[in-house]
């Protein structure tokens, strides 16, 4: 009873006497540095880095700015930032530098070299 809030118990986290198994300590729990081979990213942004990009996001929104960088959760840094804005009239809103979160970019294209071309798929009437 005198030990009682010494946290030396129940629910310690290792420590003299204490248990540390299946907690993910010691040497035997992580795997070899050499055993698996690093992941490659799916996209390669490097080549964009300083060029400027488009970025559409769930919802709608879209934006083009100059990749200055990113990381492996697809969250980019965009600078120069300018927003397409449709509504109540289509206009740019400047938004300077933009921390863009990964999870709610849908499409990432770069601005150079592309174009809108007319739909072959449409139907004349």
């Amino acid at each position: 009873m005198a030990d009682r809030g010494r946290g030396a118990a129940r629910g310690s986290r290792g420590g003299p006497g204490g248990s540390s198994r299946g907690r993910g300590h010691g040497p035997s729990s992580s795997p070899a540095s050499g055993d698996k081979p690093r992941r490659e990213a799916i996209l390669d942004l490097s080549k964009y880095v300083n060029e400027r990009i488009r970025v559409k996001f769930t919802g709608g929104r879209e934006v083009t700015g100059v990749l200055k960088g990113y990381d492996q959760l697809l969250n980019l840094v965009l600078d120069d930032v300018e927003e397409d804005v449709e509504l109540p009239q289509p206009r740019k809103r400047s938004l300077g530098l933009a921390v863009l979160r990964g999870p709610t970019i849908i499409l990432l294209s770069p601005v150079d070299g592309s174009e809108e071309i007319a739909n072959p798929f449409l139907t004349q009437e």
